[in-house]
């Protein structure tokens, strides 16, 4: 396929383009930061007409591309003021949608976020391990976008039964430079329990991805992707009898495996992680 990544620049949108290009597919990226070199065009997603523009077709380059990897946006809250958060996140989803349906593209793939959960989890979660069946929780500015743009995404859908959008909430995104702090985090289970001590390690999130375009799954649809462990040495189970003794434990998990939930992902995209931060270790 022909597929534009935005944020293609960034720490996760690098691993996608270089696993779909991998892959064989024709891969651009759009991005407002990146060497002049082609594959590449510098694009304000916040602008519709710039954003149109660019999906529709692009000189020389291609006249049409098959399937959108949206990544692009201010990636957590506090980074900059909610308000910039809001109109710059909430602008560039909209355009990339609204962009890709004009261009008659029906495939997207995008990051959602782990946040709709309820994270930080300064109120407990329902139960653990979770997943996707409860209503989203969001905490910050930056996640009621992401509610927002789910909300966009299943609209668009029933208006066009043939338009795929696949919402991928990935957990906190690490790489093999991001791993050395692990060993900070196993004195104080505190430290990380604001996401159940989970991860997703940027190969894993871009085999995310590309099972997402290949599976094109009709409609809309959410899937939690994260690292099949935690990120702490000890037992998920006793990490949660210590910070959430209240919280119902709907299934046992065993050693240290993910309190995330991706046995949707596993399920229905073929998803199956191979990276953990111990084999840095």
């Amino acid at each position: 396929m022909r597929i534009a990544v935005t944020g293609g620049n960034g720490k996760l949108g690098r691993e996608v383009v270089s696993t779909l290009t991998a892959a064989g597919h024709d891969v651009q990226v759009l991005d407002t930061v990146g060497a002049r070199e082609r594959g590449f065009t510098k694009v304000d997603l916040t602008d519709y007409g710039q954003t149109a523009d660019v999906l529709a077709s692009l000189d020389d380059r291609y006249s049409k591309l098959d399937a959108v990897v949206h990544l692009a946006a201010i990636p957590a809250p506090g980074i900059l003021p909610d308000s910039a958060t809001f109109h710059n996140n909430i602008s560039a989803t909209f355009n990339v949608f609204q962009g890709a349906r004009r261009a008659g593209i029906k495939t997207i793939v995008y990051a959602s976020s782990e946040t709709l959960l309820g994270i930080p989890f300064d109120i407990d979660p329902p139960y653990v391990p979770i997943d996707e069946d409860y209503p989203s929780r969001p905490e910050s500015m930056y996640s009621v976008v992401k509610h927002l743009e789910e909300e966009l995404a299943q609209k668009l859908v029933r208006w066009d039964p043939e338009l795929s959008i696949t919402a991928l909430r990935f957990s906190n995104v690490l790489d093999t430079e991001d791993y050395k702090s692990a060993p900070g985090y196993q004195s104080d289970a505190k430290l990380r329990r604001w996401n159940l001590w989970g991860y997703i390690d940027t190969r894993d999130g871009a085999q995310a991805v590309q099972k997402a375009l290949e599976k094109k799954l009709p409609g809309f649809d959410t899937f939690i992707i994260a690292a099949a462990d935690t990120i702490m040495e000890r037992s998920s189970a006793e990490l949660v009898a210590e910070e959430f003794p209240n919280v119902e434990v709907k299934r046992q998990v065993p050693g240290t495996q993910t309190l995330l939930s991706i046995d949707k992902a596993r399920r229905l995209l073929g998803y199956d992680p191979q990276h953990s931060w111990r084999d840095s270790q």
